[in-house]
């Protein structure tokens, strides 16, 4: 089981990681003498606030110079964040975990016997709470990119890893997935619904790099940022929204890679899958699969637990059963939970093929059963 310090976490956090959190929360951010300006994500939804939202490094804190008016931490600005772009109510715990496992910083390793239980966290979330903040159905347009950089990538290279994992050349070639050879990393486009390029994620092939920074990050080329605030779109729903209408159900992975798998193993006709880049679900992400046509959400994200009952289990059937609890009212909502592990401890649904796949969505959960 892994615990994470709040202050061991905190005091890893580079200017660089809180750039990039307010890049990937669509805070549009800009480096300063004292550290990082961005629009106020504190209490709006990306790009309609003013830049007033500060983070000074000599403290480690934001001040919001608008609505919010007070300081607060990296954790509570992720806790703010997840109440107004995707209406979730995270605790401190749920924060923490968030960034550790976002910007890689080790927790401590610790038996059964020294488990605190779940309950005894509480304690953790002494934020205040704040108001309720919704996206009123408002369309949200995000900032569409260049194309032409897409075609200075090299798609002739064979992309072994992937490959041999079991995605097609016709899936990698659908989806425009290329390769990098300045940042040694596999390119993946992001399109909105629409198909306009909206963002460009790499997937570095360097494994010391990917210990440093994460496998996945938005790219950098010639000092442009391809980022966008994920909670904001649904990767692959460009090319799989006329089968979900069609079929009237989808499938949300954490991963792009997912998402290439089941295209390929159930071909581009039969694709049903988007990725969600994450291990939650927004509540505009929900709208976009409705407005598809989508009768049946199938939540498909990794085991992101090693035995039944541990800590991260917990963590995950929490966060289930909140999705269940905020959206089954308005789509009829089912999870794929690897509760017999025959997948591995991170694995995603589809990492052990078609077989083991097919298995678990037959077993699948819907809300109200229990997930033990």
């Amino acid at each position: 089981m892994i615990i994470y310090d709040k202050q061991e976490v905190k005091n890893q956090l580079t200017l660089e990681n809180i750039f990039e959190l307010l890049q990937d929360f669509g805070g549009d951010p800009e480096y300063t003498s004292f550290g990082v300006i961005c629009h106020t994500i504190c209490h709006n939804p990306p790009g309609t606030g003013s830049k007033k939202l500060y983070y000074y490094i000599n403290s480690g804190l934001f001040k919001c110079y608008t609505q919010c008016g007070d300081y607060f931490d990296p954790f509570e600005l992720v806790i703010k964040v997840m109440a107004i772009q995707h209406n979730e109510e995270w605790n401190l715990n749920d924060a923490i975990r968030y960034i550790a496992k976002k910007f890689n910083i080790s927790g401590r390793q610790e038996n059964d016997e020294e488990y605190v239980k779940l309950e005894d966290w509480q304690y953790l979330n002494n934020y205040d709470r704040i108001q309720d903040i919704t996206l009123n159905n408002q369309e949200i347009i995000l900032k569409e990119y260049n194309k032409e950089i897409l075609n200075r990538f090299n798609y002739k290279i064979k992309l072994i890893p992937w490959l041999k994992e079991g995605i097609t050349e016709q899936a990698l070639k659908t989806n425009k997935i290329g390769f990098y050879p300045g940042g040694d990393q596999i390119t993946i486009p992001h399109f909105d619904i629409n198909g306009r390029f909206i963002g460009l994620r790499g997937r570095t092939l360097c494994k010391a790099e990917a210990e440093l920074y994460g496998k996945y990050r938005p790219l950098k080329i010639m000092n442009q940022q391809y980022n966008h605030p994920l909670g904001f779109n649904l990767y692959n729903l460009n090319y799989s929204k006329k089968n979900i209408k069609q079929i009237e159900k989808a499938i949300v992975f954490e991963g792009e890679k997912s998402s290439l798998l089941y295209k390929s193993y159930f071909g581009i006709d039969n694709d049903i899958s988007v990725a969600c880049c994450g291990s939650s679900l927004s509540a505009y992400q929900i709208e976009l699969l409705k407005q598809c046509g989508a009768k049946e959400i199938i939540i498909a994200f990794d085991r992101q637990f090693q035995e039944i009952g541990d800590t991260e289990f917990q963590h995950l059937k929490r966060n289930l059963l909140r999705l269940g609890k905020k959206y089954n009212n308005e789509v009829n909502l089912s999870f794929i939970f690897d509760k017999n592990m025959i997948t591995e401890y991170k694995d995603s649904p589809i990492d052990k093929g078609m077989s083991t796949f097919l298995q678990l969505f037959k077993e699948r959960i819907f809300y109200g059963q229990d997930i033990r």
